[in-house]
This record gives structure tokens, C-alpha cells and sequence, in this order.
């Protein structure tokens, strides 16, 4: 087959692909689950970024910290020595940003459980009002 004849093919299999789509039909949505959110599971989530994520990250971040400064030292005077030391201090700031990542992330899963939970309020409320105004008429 040459050049010309495949590119054809190549081109002519290409226009023929059907992309995977919704049906014209609508915004969907009737059959998709409704919003769950379940406050344990975020509290369970974020408890576990703090007690075991964050020290764990920690430990290893000192012990890589540790091997490296001992092995920089070991080779003092070589060049080897200043790259460890820029390994070693591109760790910590890794390391660093990692740790900051989980704090936030901890955040965001115990201020959307709140969130969530205030915004339930609200609408028992809204419901209320709305009952106790009917009541009225």
C-alpha cells in the first residue's frame, strides 16, 4: 500500500468515528442518584489525614531527611555533596507541599460536612416557615 493509499484510509476510517453522546433528547439527570453526603465518612476521612497521613508523611520526610544529611556529610569535599544538599532541600519543600496539600484537604472534608449540615438547617427552616404560614390561612 503506499503512502498516499493509507493516508487515505487513515483519513477516510477517521471520518467515519462516532463519538459516544447523550441522546439529543434532554438534560438528563431523572435516572442519576441523588446527592448523598455523609458527614461521618468526611470526619472519618479527615480524622485519618490527621492522625495517620500527616505524622506518617512527617516520619518520612525527617528519615529521608536523616539518610540524605549523613550521606552528604559522608562525601564532604566532593561534589556529590552539594547535589545531595539540593535533593535534600528539594525533599523538604516537597514534602513541605505535601504536608500543606493534606492540611487543606482535612479542611475542605470537616468545612463540607459543616456546609452541608448548615445548609440542612436552612431549608428545615425554609419548611417550617412555610408550614407555619400555611397553618395561618
Amino acid at each position: 500500500m503506499t503512502f498516499d493509499a493509507e493516508w487515505a484510509h487513515i483519513r477516510a476510517e477517521q471520518a467515519s468515528v462516532r463519538l459516544n453522546q447523550l441522546d439529543g433528547g434532554g438534560g438528563g439527570g431523572a435516572d442519576q442518584p441523588d446527592l448523598k453526603s455523609s458527614p461521618e465518612a468526611k470526619k472519618a476521612a479527615a480524622d485519618a489525614l490527621q492522625q495517620v497521613l500527616e505524622p506518617d508523611t512527617r516520619t518520612a520526610g525527617d528519615h529521608a531527611d536523616t539518610a540524605t544529611t549523613a550521606a552528604r556529610t559522608a562525601f564532604s569535599g566532593w561534589q556529590t555533596a552539594s547535589a545531595l544538599q539540593t535533593v535534600e532541600e528539594t525533599w523538604a519543600g516537597q514534602v513541605k507541599m505535601l504536608l500543606g496539600r493534606l492540611a487543606g484537604e482535612q479542611t475542605a472534608l470537616r468545612g463540607s460536612g459543616l456546609s452541608f449540615g448548615a445548609q440542612e438547617l436552612r431549608t428545615r427552616d425554609a419548611y417550617r416557615a412555610l408550614i407555619g404560614e400555611q397553618g395561618r390561612h
